[in-house]
């Protein structure tokens, strides 16, 4: 197994008390049709800021939306992350971009919350401004040698963004060893960024888009595919990967997301992406409670995960 070496990243050069003004450049539709949910691409420019140059591909940055709460204090700070390589947006340092979804939701009284930054970004013009923070994150990134590795990537939703970056930068790299993206949406119309992903799995042997589409395709035996059960549908491609010493997990999305991954993982036998602990270790996955999974399975070094 090579040694994993993330690299050292700046945090936090600007501050909720400290924050810089960045202009938006672009702000765009980024699913693959008319969708009931509003998923935009927000691109900024941090020309002359000292972020410029500064900000990995899988770190977030933050957002601070203006106005005051119900109770009258400034709205808190959100974390967004970057979904441009390292290099930036297009190959222009100045520029990073995220991946917004408005946040709509109606609760059972019949009101409806709307998403206090989402909404705030989503509604932004080229030319408005926003208060930006960061860059946050050590953890979820890239290692130095990135090409002594295989990987394979789990998203739901908006937790796609920081894999835009990575497999861009991979690619443009000239990596060749495997990616793997397996992302899971409820329909069709919620793709994200497949416009960019399709052509590219065509384009490359080496690179493999799995959406696992929940709520329209059924798998053979009539159950929802969901990412954890591409782990089962395909097997040809992900189990001599999943076996090979040199492959990285990374999961990024809605939090429980990974607690399915976890099972499958264990039941399938890929216990190096684990760790798992006492007394998770003596039940069987199936027998994993929420405590289980919450306090005694945990990621292994080569597993990363980010869930919100």
């Amino acid at each position: 197994m090579p040694e994993i070496k993330l690299p050292e990243v700046e945090l936090n050069i600007y501050t909720p008390k400290d924050p810089v003004e960045v202009p938006i450049v672009e702000n765009r539709i980024c699913t693959k049709e008319s969708s009931p949910n509003f998923v935009r691409h927000v691109i900024f420019d941090i020309s002359g800021t000292d972020l410029e140059g500064h900000v990995r591909v899988g770190q977030s940055i933050g957002i601070l939306p203006p106005g005051k709460n119900e109770k009258g204090r400034d709205y808190k700070l959100r974390l967004y992350s970057v979904a441009s390589p390292t290099k930036g947006e297009d190959g222009e340092s100045y520029l990073i971009s995220t991946t917004v979804k408005r946040t709509i939701e109606e609760f059972d009284n019949n009101e409806l919350y709307l998403g206090v930054c989402s909404n705030y970004l989503a509604d932004l013009q080229p030319g408005d401004k926003v208060k930006m923070t960061g860059p946050s994150g050590r953890r979820f990134l890239l290692p130095e040698n990135a090409t002594d590795f295989n990987y394979v990537f789990f998203a739901t939703g908006t937790g796609i963004a920081p894999y835009r970056g990575m497999i861009k930068e991979l690619l443009d790299n000239g990596f060749d060893n495997e990616i793997v993206l397996i992302f899971g949406c409820a329909y069709r119309t919620d793709l994200l960024y497949s416009d960019y992903f399709e052509p590219l799995d065509e384009k490359h042997d080496n690179f493999h888009y799995l959406p696992h589409i929940s709520r329209e395709d059924r798998r053979p035996d009539g159950t929802k595919k969901y990412v954890q059960t591409c782990l089962w549908d395909e097997a040809e491609l992900l189990d001599p990967l999943m076996e090979q010493e040199n492959t990285l997990m990374y999961i990024c999305g809605l939090k429980g997301m990974e607690s399915g991954i976890y099972r499958t993982l264990a039941k399938k036998g890929f216990s190096q992406y684990l760790d798992v602990r006492e007394p998770a270790s003596g039940k069987t996955p199936e027998e994993w409670n929420e405590r289980d999974l919450k306090r005694y399975v945990k990621p292994s070094a080569r597993t990363f995960v980010e869930v919100y």
